[in-house]
């Protein structure tokens, strides 16, 4: 066990939308260091967003962001030879940095031109409840049902 918690460290809001959720996407978003690359895809994505549905774009990634977030996951713990999957509760934080981390992976999967188009259509579908990212969520509350009667050993 570690003797202290790590520092929880502040991140600066992003200078559109002020923000410092959208700067967490961004770090997630980013490959090799290149910020200013992955800010330029975010914000290319949202005036995509904009552009197509005439809607506030920040609210409606806000809206995706929600529609994609589990409450629930299957962590695996072995009793007496066996493993069972047993579902626990997600702290928020942790929530919020898989939603993001599962839009951004199955953006990158999706086919179109571009990143800021893959993630702008990935947005807009997860918005509506759509898409692979929030099938991702509700696979997983899914798995977190059917395992519900191993509840009573929590990890």
């Amino acid at each position: 066990m570690r003797k202290r918690k790590p520092k929880k460290r502040i991140l600066n809001p992003d200078p559109r939308f002020k923000d410092p959720m959208v700067t967490q996407f961004v770090n997630n978003l980013m490959y090799q260091g290149k910020k200013s690359t992955s800010f330029s895809v975010f914000y290319s994505a949202m005036d995509i967003i904009a552009e197509k549905t005439g809607e506030d774009a920040h609210q409606m990634w806000k809206d995706a962001l929600k529609n994609v977030m589990p409450a629930v996951e299957v962590r695996s713990k072995r009793i007496g030879g066996a493993t069972f999957q047993i579902p626990t509760e997600i702290r928020a934080n942790r929530k919020l940095s898989i939603g993001m981390k599962w839009m951004i992976k199955y953006s990158r999967m999706r086919s179109g031109k571009g990143m800021a188009e893959k993630l702008s259509s990935e947005i807009m579908a997860a918005a509506k409840g759509e898409g692979a990212a929030v099938k991702k969520r509700e696979d997983t509350h899914r798995m977190a049902e059917a395992n519900r009667a191993f509840a009573h050993f929590k990890a």
